[in-house]
C-alpha cells in the first residue's frame, strides 16, 4: 500500500509525518493512470489510514551554526524577525536522510506535500534554478544553494517593521476595507506584501537581483522538484497581493505594493496540484523514489486538514508558538474590526482565521518568572478558582497581532491585590497561581472575543499544538467557550494535513475524486477519551471574567492609541 509523506516547517522546527493508506479504492484506483477501479471512490467508506513514522528537527538544536533563537534571527530593532533561508534548506535535507534511514520501505512512497509557517518570503535570484538542477547528492545542500539569495534572510510571521508600508498600501488601494474586501484582510506587518515593499525601499538593488520571491511553503516544494514550484490559494492568500475571489494577483494590490512585481511571483494553483517529482538529488543523496510533489500550503489551511475541519461551521484552535483561531467558512465574509483573515482554503472554498502572537512564549514567560516547571503551572491552574477572583490580564509580552498592538508589554489589573489579601509575595502559592490563571484566562478570553466575526455556533472546539496536551488549560478552554474541547493524538496538526493532502491529490491525479470527509476519517479525528466539558460553574465566572477583561482591553487600548 502506498505511502504519504507531510512535512510541517513550523518557526522553531521541520516535523515529518508519513502516513499508510491501506485503501482498496485507492490500490485499485490511485494506482493506475486510468483510474479504473477507483471511479466508484468518492463517497466510499474509507480505508485504514495509520501513521507509520513521526519526526521532528529542532533548528537551534540540530543546526546550532546558523545562530538562531526560538528558530530566529533577533536584531538591534525588536520589531525585525527574520531567519537564514539556508537553515530550512538543510534542516529539509536531515529530515529526509533520518527519514530514509528508518527502515521504512520507501519505495512504497507516492507523493509528499508540505506546510510551512506562513507569510516568511524567500529572495532569490536568477541562477537559482540552474544550481538546484546540477546539485551534487554527495554535499548537503545548504551551502551549495547559499550564493542564490538575493536577500540572505527571511523575513517571517513575527516581523513587525513594516507599519508604513503597511500604511502606504493601505492608501494606494483606497483604504483598508477596500484592501479586505479584495485580498481577504487588511494590510498586516507580517504579510508579504509589506515585507516586499519594504525590501524594494531599504534595498532596490538587491530587489533588482531578486528574479523570484517564494514563500517559505513553495521554495521548499521548489528544493523537492529542482524546479520553481507554484503557491496554492492558502497561502497565497496571506500575502495582501491575491485576488481572493479569483484566486490570482490583484492588479491593485501589485501596482501598490512594488514595480515589476508579477513576474517575480509564482504561479497559484488549485491545492490539490501535484507540481513535479522528487528531484535527483534527493533521489541519489537518500535513495528515495521519484515520488509526486504536491503543491506546498501554509500551516494554518493544512491544519485545517489535520484536525478535521472539513465541514463549514467546525472550529479549530492551535496551541503554539501564535496561538490560532480557526475554522471552515460557508461564505466569504470579512472581520469588521481588521483583525481576522480569510484565507483560501484546501479543502475548497475559505477558511476564517484569526492570530494571537502571544502564545506558548507568553505561557514560558510566567511559567519561568514564577519559577515552575509546566507540571508546577499546571498544579497552579488548577489551583485558582475560574474567574481569578477578579485578577485580569493582557498577555502582550511582544508587540500583538490581535488586537493591534505594536509595542509589547503586559497589563494587569488586580494581581498586586490579591497578593496582598494572600499575604505573599509574588513567588509563592497564591500569587503564582493567580498569575497562571490571569495568563491563561487572558489568552482564551481574547480568542474567544476577537474570533466572534467569524459567526460560528461553536459547539466543539479541536485543539492542536504543543499546549493542548495541557488538560488544565484545555479546562479553561473550555469554560470560556462555553465548548466541548477535544484533542488530538498528534499535536502537529498541520504536518499530519500536509500527509492527508498528499493522499488526495495523489488520488485525485490518478483520477480518483475523494471526499474529504473519507480522507481524514480515522485518522485526523479526536481522541475520544480527551473530552473536557465545560463546567456549569466555570462557564458562570468565564462569562463575568469576560466582559471585565474586554472593558480591560478597551481601556487600556485607548490609552495606547492617545
Amino acid at each position: 500500500m502506498p505511502l504519504y509523506l507531510g512535512l510541517d516547517c513550523s518557526t522553531q522546527s521541520l516535523t515529518a509525518i508519513v502516513l499508510d493508506v491501506d485503501d482498496a479504492d485507492d490500490a485499485g484506483g490511485a494506482g493506475r493512470a486510468d483510474g479504473a477501479g477507483g471511479a466508484g471512490g468518492a463517497g466510499g467508506a474509507a480505508g485504514r489510514r495509520a501513521v507509520v513514522l513521526e519526526r521532528s528537527l529542532e533548528f537551534d538544536r540540530a543546526l546550532p551554526s546558523y545562530g538562531t533563537t526560538h528558530g530566529v534571527l533577533t536584531s538591534a530593532d525588536p520589531r525585525v524577525v527574520t531567519a537564514p533561508p539556508a537553515l530550512w534548506a538543510d534542516a529539509l535535507d536531515h529530515l529526509l536522510g533520518a527519514i530514509a534511514a528508518s527502515g521504512l520501505d520507501l519505495s512504497r512512497l507516492a507523493a509528499i506535500a508540505g506546510s510551512a509557517q506562513q507569510h516568511g518570503s524567500v529572495y532569490l535570484d536568477a541562477t537559482a534554478a540552474d544550481v538546484w538542477r546540477s546539485l551534487d547528492p554527495a554535499r548537503p545542500i545548504g551551502g551549495q544553494i547559499a550564493d542564490t539569495f538575493s536577500r540572505p534572510v527571511s523575513p517571517v510571521w513575527m516581523d513587525t517593521s513594516t507599519t508604513v508600508e503597511c500604511e502606504e498600501i493601505t492608501q494606494a488601494m483606497g483604504g483598508a476595507a477596500r484592501v479586505a474586501a479584495i485580498t481577504g484582510s487588511r494590510a498586516f506587518e507580517r504579510f508579504t506584501g509589506p515585507q516586499i515593499r519594504r525590501f524594494w525601499k531599504t534595498d532596490p538593488a538587491g530587489y533588482a537581483r531578486t528574479d523570484r520571491i517564494h514563500l517559505v511553503s513553495s521554495f521548499l516544494a521548489s528544493l523537492l522538484t529542482g524546479a520553481h514550484a507554484p503557491l496554492d490559494p492558502g497561502d497565497a492568500s496571506g500575502m495582501t497581493l491575491m485576488d481572493l475571489t479569483a484566486s490570482r494577483w490583484s492588479p491593485d494590490a501589485l501596482a501598490a505594493t512594488a514595480p515589476d512585481l508579477a513576474r517575480r511571483l509564482p504561479a497559484i494553483v488549485p491545492a490539490p496540484t501535484v507540481v513535479g517529482t522528487l528531484a535527483p538529488y534527493w533521489r541519489a543523496r537518500h535513495g528515495l523514489p521519484a515520488a509526486s510533489v504536491v503543491a506546498w500550503s501554509g500551516d494554518n489551511p493544512s491544519s485545517l486538514v489535520g484536525l478535521g475541519l472539513v465541514r463549514a461551521g467546525m472550529l479549530g484552535l492551535s496551541l503554539g508558538t501564535s496561538d490560532v483561531v480557526f475554522g471552515p467558512l460557508a461564505e466569504v465574509r470579512v472581520d469588521p474590526a481588521g483583525t481576522g483573515h480569510v484565507f483560501g482554503a484546501p479543502i475548497g472554498g475559505v477558511m476564517g482565521l484569526t492570530v494571537f502572537r502571544n502564545g506558548s512564549l507568553a505561557r514560558e514567560r510566567v511559567r519561568d518568572a514564577c519559577g515552575l516547571d509546566w507540571a508546577g503551572f499546571s498544579a497552579a491552574l488548577a489551583a485558582s478558582p475560574p474567574g481569578n477572583r477578579g485578577a485580569l490580564m493582557l498577555p502582550w509580552f511582544e508587540p500583538e497581532i490581535t488586537p493591534h498592538v505594536p509595542r509589547g508589554g503586559a497589563r494587569t489589573r488586580g494581581l498586586d491585590e490579591t497578593d496582598r489579601r494572600d499575604g505573599r509575595d509574588g513567588r509563592d502559592e497564591p500569587g503564582v497561581a493567580a498569575r497562571v490563571r490571569a495568563v491563561v484566562e487572558g489568552q482564551m478570553a481574547s480568542m474567544a472575543t476577537h474570533a466572534a466575526w467569524m459567526g460560528l455556533d461553536v459547539r466543539t472546539i479541536h485543539a492542536t499544538g504543543g499546549a493542548s496536551a495541557n488538560r488544565e488549560i484545555l479546562q479553561v478552554m473550555a469554560d470560556v467557550f462555553d465548548a466541548d474541547v477535544l484533542r488530538f493524538e498528534t499535536t502537529n496538526a498541520a504536518c499530519l494535513g500536509a500527509a492527508l493532502r498528499a493522499f488526495h491529490a495523489h488520488a485525485r491525479a490518478r483520477g480518483r475524486a475523494v471526499d474529504w470527509p473519507d480522507v481524514v476519517q480515522g485518522v485526523a479525528e479526536p481522541v475520544a477519551a480527551s473530552r473536557v466539558r465545560p463546567d456549569p460553574a466555570g462557564v458562570r465566572a468565564s462569562l463575568g471574567m469576560r466582559r471585565e477583561w474586554q472593558e480591560f482591553e478597551r481601556a487600556e487600548l485607548r490609552t495606547r492609541r492617545g
